[in-house]
């Protein structure tokens, strides 16, 4: 049986959150990062350690059969590769800036020099809007350029603002890009073999970071006014209890609010309320 070939940043932001996710996959990790490649026979993936920059391309050209990388590398580098799924962390924004008080608006940029480390992104989204500039391909630093007198404007992830604030710039216009790390694989190609088994181990570490376990006791006659409050994805599990007229309630409820919903609970009569990690799953 052949392994599945799959792309891992080799580093950067996306690096160790895309090894841990695929150890809590199931899958085996480099220890060491001088390591170029892992093979995890045992679950039938081999892993390639790669620049993210170059992720998309060795996927779209089918040398690879899948990739974990951002966003915007996957756009800008204008590979045949498709996004699959968003994974939920290296989340950032693509924004112009300038001089303050310059520019206020996309169109401004018209005749306008842009830098930029994602020229893909920035011309496409230019020429969709129908302005015209010239787009110059800086690697990093790219807030100097201006100061340098090399471009205008500059395009860039912003996360805080205080790099840009330092340089004397500020954003303006729409953001550009929301970026994330995502899964991908070749456009057009059929899934390779083993491709569905690891996105669904994946997907399920996904849904396990965004869901908790709760267990409680509540009265029967008020079952179904705690189902209403936390239905679970396909309704809750519910047990007698030893104790006349009480139940055993287990139910996945999403981590996000679920301290209000613990509350909600208690007031109408729960107890033994219990929230417990989920560590993988499959729905």
């Amino acid at each position: 049986m052949s392994l599945l070939r799959i792309a891992i940043p080799n580093k950067g932001s996306l690096s160790q959150a895309a090894t841990d996710i695929l150890r809590e996959s199931g899958y085996r990790q480099r220890t060491d990062s001088k390591e170029l490649t892992l093979t995890d026979a045992e679950n039938g993936a081999d892993f390639f350690y790669l620049r993210p920059r170059d992720i998309a391309l060795y996927v779209g050209e089918g040398t690879l059969d899948a990739g974990i990388t951002g966003r915007d590398l996957l756009l800008d580098s204008g590979a045949k590769a498709d996004e699959v799924m968003s994974l939920g962390f290296g989340r950032s924004r693509f924004h112009f800036a300038g001089p303050a008080g310059v520019y206020s608006d996309v169109t401004d940029l018209a005749g306008q020099r842009i830098a930029t480390s994602y020229t893909g992104v920035v011309r496409r989204f230019l020429e969709r809007r129908g302005i015209e500039a010239t787009v110059t391909r800086l690697d990093g630093a790219v807030e100097t350029s201006i100061q340098l007198g090399v471009a205008d404007a500059i395009a860039d992830v912003v996360e805080t603002g205080s790099t840009l604030r330092a340089a004397g710039l500020e954003t303006f216009g729409e953001v550009v890009l929301e970026s994330e790390a995502v899964l991908i694989t070749r456009a057009g190609a059929p899934a390779p073999d083993g491709f569905e088994v690891f996105r669904r181990r994946v997907e399920g570490v996904l849904v396990a970071r965004s869901y908790l376990m709760m267990d409680y006791d509540i009265e029967s006659d008020r079952v179904d006014d705690a189902v209403a409050l936390a239905p679970g994805l396909e309704g809750p599990t519910i047990s007698p209890l030893r104790r006349e007229g009480w139940v055993a309630v287990r139910v996945m409820v999403p981590r996000a609010g679920s301290q209000r919903l613990l509350d909600d609970l208690y007031d109408l009569g729960a107890r033994a309320i219990l929230l417990t990690d989920i560590h993988a799953c499959r729905l």
